[in-house]
């Protein structure tokens, strides 16, 4: 049997650095992981690129390829954005894809690829108008965005949960996709 692929996007949020043990994780639970950062996240990871690529057997992605070139990832089974910061959501409700990990979100919900997404965003964001209404945009879009009672709740701005970024949130989220377990 082969194993669900498994795109792990993230965004730059400071969960974003706990990607070689999130991939860690994955791995160790049945995925087959293909890592893509937002550029600002890529800079950010730059030093765990080569882990990371360790890791998955297959180069982080952060921009597009060129036209012609052949797609160096399988197709994916399912899309995980997380962190997924205010900038990021609001350029894929908007349909500005001119970052490779909007790109493909944005076309996955047209491929009807499953998507998860849980932000990771201070209160001071939250207030912003266009945050709510981005998420209302991805959830009509069929997208799983795990914001609010259940899913990622807003910290107050410099601040850090003692208990981290709810990644067992969006893995449950994934399995249930993918292999219909809660």
């Amino acid at each position: 049997m082969t194993r669900p692929v498994l795109y792990l996007f993230g965004s730059a949020a400071p969960p974003v650095h706990e990607f070689p043990d999130v991939v860690r994780r994955a791995n160790a639970e049945g995925y087959d992981v293909c890592v893509g950062l937002t550029p600002t996240a890529a800079r950010w990871l730059s030093a765990e690129m080569p882990v990371l690529e360790k890791l998955t057997g297959r180069p982080v992605r952060s921009e597009y390829k060129l036209p012609g070139e052949p797609d160096v990832w399988p197709k994916a089974d399912a899309i995980l954005l997380a962190p997924a910061t205010a900038n990021t959501l609001n350029h894929w409700a908007l349909g500005l894809t001119h970052h490779f990990v909007v790109g493909v979100v944005a076309e996955g919900i047209g491929k009807r690829i499953p998507i998860v997404a849980m932000p990771c965003v201070n209160s001071a964001y939250a207030q912003h108008p266009q945050l709510d209404l981005s998420v209302a945009t991805l959830r009509a879009a069929g997208v799983n965005v795990l914001y609010g009672p259940g899913g990622f709740e807003p910290n107050q701005p410099g601040e850090r949960r003692s208990e981290g970024y709810p990644w067992h949130l969006a893995f449950a989220a994934i399995e249930e996709i993918v292999r219909g377990q809660p």
